[in-house]
Order: structure tokens, then C-alpha cells, then sequence
């Protein structure tokens, strides 16, 4: 099992994912990614302002950046 972070970076701004959490594999992590970027949208639907230029960049315990996530992605 490793432990990946989901740093929420924009166009303005980076905010750092501290806790992170445990998964099988990077394929489930993308996963979460997915279900996380669309709670924060819907959010952002509900509260009119809507960021389309963030993304996830997954790193996993190493530091390594592992993955990057467009939220736009989650919407297909």
C-alpha cells in the first residue's frame, strides 16, 4: 500500500494536501481523485464560481509527483 497527497494546484494558487491517505494502487488513488474533484466542483456550481483551470498533482510518500489529474477530467 502506498500513501499518495492530492495537492489541489491552480492557475493562482497551490493548496498543499497534508494528511493524503492509503491505496492499492495509483489506478485507485486516480480514483478518489475523481470523487474528490467532483464534490469541489459541484460545490463551486452551487456557489457560482467555477475554476477550471485546477487539477490534482498526486504524489506519493516519496515526494515523487506521480500523476497529474485535470478536474476537468472528472467530468467525463
Amino acid at each position: 500500500m502506498t500513501h499518495y497527497f492530492f495537492h489541489i494546484r491552480s492557475r493562482t494558487e497551490r493548496i498543499e494536501d497534508r494528511e493524503g491517505g492509503d491505496f492499492d494502487t495509483l489506478q485507485a488513488a486516480l480514483a478518489e481523485a475523481r470523487v474528490a474533484a467532483r464534490e469541489i466542483l459541484a460545490e463551486d456550481v452551487r456557489k457560482g464560481q467555477l475554476d477550471e483551470t485546477r487539477l490534482f498533482e498526486i504524489v506519493d510518500d516519496q515526494g515523487e509527483l506521480v500523476a497529474r489529474m485535470p478536474f476537468s477530467e472528472a467530468l467525463t
